[in-house]
């Protein structure tokens, strides 16, 4: 069997395991805010997500093409390359799941295909453009969108229901959460498994020398990888963003949870890759500052801040270097 076919089967595997990761280092996206207010246990949260997920990731294929063709030219991508930005990616959500960071997938999955393309090909393989529009911006709205956006619903909640009784309020918004934690779930699904779909395209588009798409195997393998992965939960991530970070209630956890689906829905739409984790995050410090502003612990929102912009500059340094290394002993 030539080395060749070899590398392109690994790249697959190692793909499929970033997705498998990814379900459970990004799983405390969906189900942290439900398993935090106790609507839902956390095993069962973990499988309502698992399957919802894998709802999601079959939902469309825009982002696929965004990671595939947007931010890279194709041309200088080879299998050593996404060999490379695999290997960086991997390395570093499993640090930060590990640390209980709730960093970004997407960021180290594209910082390390922008990374090691860039060392492969230098800088002008890399489409300036749409990277500035598609990650650079959104990397830094949707933080402060989610933020912004949670706290005004949070704000309308309460003044809208500021004369009914607490034990009332638990009580509908326990009921309501089922459905917006299932609506973050599937909207999870379908921005984050896509990003492996597009790696997976484009490694097939270079292996083979066929025009980029995202054929349905492709699209199923990545949904199974991601519904397996949010079974196996990711507790450590899960507390940070559940209870670590502010305490919160039914009504606060459906605010946050409907904040981010809205804005994950919207952006997978447009074929935006924008951080879910980062989107959930903030939506939640949004309606934790919108109780008063002691609910939210300064000192883990500096250290997830601080893994958010460290993760794009990281990961593309870490990939271009894996690159450089291979180069250089193989």
């Amino acid at each position: 069997m030539e080395l060749a076919f070899l590398l392109f089967i690994g790249i697959v595997v190692l793909a499929l395991i970033f997705d498998y990761i990814n379900g459970f280092h990004d799983a405390a996206n969906a189900i942290a805010t439900i398993v935090s207010t106790k609507v839902l246990s956390p095993r069962v949260a973990v499988i309502y997500g698992a399957i919802l997920n894998f709802v999601g990731a079959l939902l469309g294929t825009k982002v696929a093409a965004t990671i595939g063709q947007g931010l890279v030219e194709a041309s200088a991508v080879t299998s050593e390359v996404l060999l490379a930005a695999l290997v960086s990616a991997i390395f570093w959500n499993l640090l930060t799941w590990y640390k209980g960071l709730p960093s970004s997938s997407s960021h180290a999955l594209m910082g390390s295909l922008m990374g090691s393309t860039a060392f492969a090909a230098g800088n002008q393989s890399l489409h300036w453009d749409s990277i500035t529009h598609k990650v650079i911006i959104p990397m830094l709205t949707s933080p402060i969108m989610g933020f912004i956006i949670g706290y005004f619903v949070m704000v309308a909640f309460f003044w809208l229901l500021h004369k009914v009784a607490l034990p009332v309020i638990n009580a509908w918004f326990s009921k309501a959460q089922i459905l917006s934690t299932g609506y973050l779930a599937i909207t999870h699904g379908s921005n984050d498994a896509q990003k492996t779909m597009g790696i997976i395209a484009l490694a097939v588009s270079t292996y083979y020398g066929t025009p980029f798409e995202v054929s349905d195997w492709i699209i199923i393998a990545c949904a199974v990888a991601m519904g397996l992965g949010t079974v196996a939960g990711g507790w450590r991530i899960i507390r940070t963003v559940g209870s670590k970070m502010v305490k919160i209630k039914p009504i606060q956890g459906f605010a946050a949870e409907a904040t981010s689906g809205t804005i994950l829905f919207l952006t997978a739409h447009f074929g935006i890759p924008i951080s879910t984790s980062q989107t959930i995050t903030s939506s939640i410090m949004g309606v934790g500052t919108a109780q008063r502003l002691s609910a939210v612990k300064p000192k883990i929102i500096g250290n997830i801040i601080g893994a958010w912009l460290l993760t794009l500059p990281i990961t593309f340094f870490l990939a271009g270097g894996l690159y450089w290394l291979g180069q250089h002993l193989f």
